[in-house]
Order: C-alpha cells, then structure tokens, then sequence
C-alpha cells in the first residue's frame, strides 16, 4: 500500500466550468486543495478573477460563455495541456410541459447538454494527450427520477447522464468519464430560485427542501465537491461510466 495520502492530484491542471459559485466554487477550491493546478471558468469574470486571488498560487480564470461555440474554443485554446474537467455549469427551469415554451426549453438545453457538449468536445484533444484525462459531469437527481415541474431540467440532465454513458463507452481505456447527480443543494442557484418563486415564504420553502431529503437536511457544496475530487483521483481508476446520486436519500425511496 501507499504511503502517500489518497485523493491527491498534484501536478494535475483542472478546469471547472460555473466555478465561481455553488457547487463549481467549492469543486475549485477542493481540487486546489488537493495540488492542482485550476482554471476558473464563468460566465461572471469578476467572480472567477476574486475566487482565484483568494486561492493565490495555481489558480486562474478565465470568461467563456458555454453557449458560444468560439468562446469555449477560444477557452481551450489557450490551455497548453489539461487533465480533468468538470463539466460543473447549469441553469434550471421550473415548469411542467404547459407551462414551458420553446424558448425556455431551448434555453436549457444550450447550456445543460450543447454547452457540456462543447466543452467537452474542446477539452478532448487536451485529455487525451494528457494520459490520465478524467471528465466529471455534474446532472442531477432530476435526470433520474421525476421531480415536480422540472421538465426540460430534468430532460437535460438525463441527456448528461447518457452523454456521460456513451463518452465513457467510446473512450474507455483513453479518457475516464463520470457522473455525479446531486440532490438538492443548499447553494446560492437555490436561494435565487427562493428569491424568484418564494420571496414572501422563503423559510418556509427552504424548511420544506431540507424536509424533502430524507436525511432531513440538503447537500452541501463541499460534499458534491470531495465525491468530485475522488472521481478524478488515481483511486477512483477503475470507474468509468458511472452516475452516482449524492442525495440524502432521495433515489432510494
């Protein structure tokens, strides 16, 4: 066995996209805390540029706008070489069918499936060259069981989650592809929904998210960030193609 201590990656360069906030800020800070090397990648440059100045040392960022094919290759162009991506960002939508128009459908899907689908296409040539290349999607519960007026959410994610699948079986002895599928996540994308749908019963609502998980409470960042670290971590060599619900409980009942 060992002696070194698990879940390192140093000398390893990770980009993470949507990681100036939520889930993709603490996903940055863990892989950094880990050794490597990351590349802040949002939409709110001024977000990624105060995340990588608290970091310091080995911490970059970078604007893209995943919905713009020559953002993302601008993006991926000017890395000299990558090892881990995690294809971290997403947007939401709630409504049932009815109550969804093309637009909003459209909306999603450009960001939740093409957007994951460009970055992963621009990032390839990299993880591929870099021999130890390693993808983690983030998708949801949504994808895999049916959650209350989350139509085209929860159809995006589970395009993630059979990208995820079908990238894993084409590269599987090149690149290592996963997927994790969180519950509900008390981050600030949840108080915006709060603040949108629920701005006169915000406790209340949020009582009722942590009572919806069946541990009694919703996930943390950090918990979906350390499953992260450990799918692109040399321990976790042998999963490939797998789609792990971090969720209190959620899927099992």
């Amino acid at each position: 066995m060992s002696a070194n201590p698990p879940f390192r990656i140093d000398g390893r360069k990770a980009l993470v996209t949507g990681g100036a906030s939520g889930i993709g800020e603490k996903t940055v800070r863990v892989l950094h805390q880990a050794g490597a090397s990351v590349v802040i990648a949002d939409l709110n440059l001024e977000a990624a540029e105060a995340l990588a100045a608290d970091l310091g040392e080995n911490a970059t960022s970078i604007q893209v706008d995943l919905v713009d094919p020559d953002s993302v290759a601008h993006l991926f162009g000017s890395l000299d070489r990558l090892d881990i991506l995690v294809n971290n960002a997403g947007i939401a939508h709630v409504g049932n069918v009815e109550e969804t128009e093309l637009e909003d459908w459209k909306r999603v899907f450009d960001l939740n499936v093409n957007g994951l689908f460009l970055a992963t296409k621009y990032a390839f040539p990299l993880l591929l060259a870099s021999g130890r290349g390693s993808i983690v999607n983030i998708a949801s519960v949504a994808g895999l069981v049916a959650v209350g007026r989350r139509a085209a959410y929860s159809a995006s994610k589970g395009a993630v989650i059979a990208f995820t699948r079908q990238l894993a079986g084409d590269y599987a002895k090149q690149v290592r592809v996963n997927c994790i599928c969180p519950g509900t996540v008390h981050t600030p994308f949840v108080e915006g929904y709060l603040e949108k749908f629920h701005k006169l019963e915000k406790d209340e609502v949020r009582k009722q998210l942590h009572a919806r998980q069946p541990v009694g409470r919703m996930g943390k960042p950090e918990e979906i960030a350390h499953l992260a670290l450990y799918m692109c971590s040399d321990e976790a060599e042998y999963m490939q193609g797998a789609v792990v619900a971090i969720d209190g409980g959620w899927t099992a009942l």
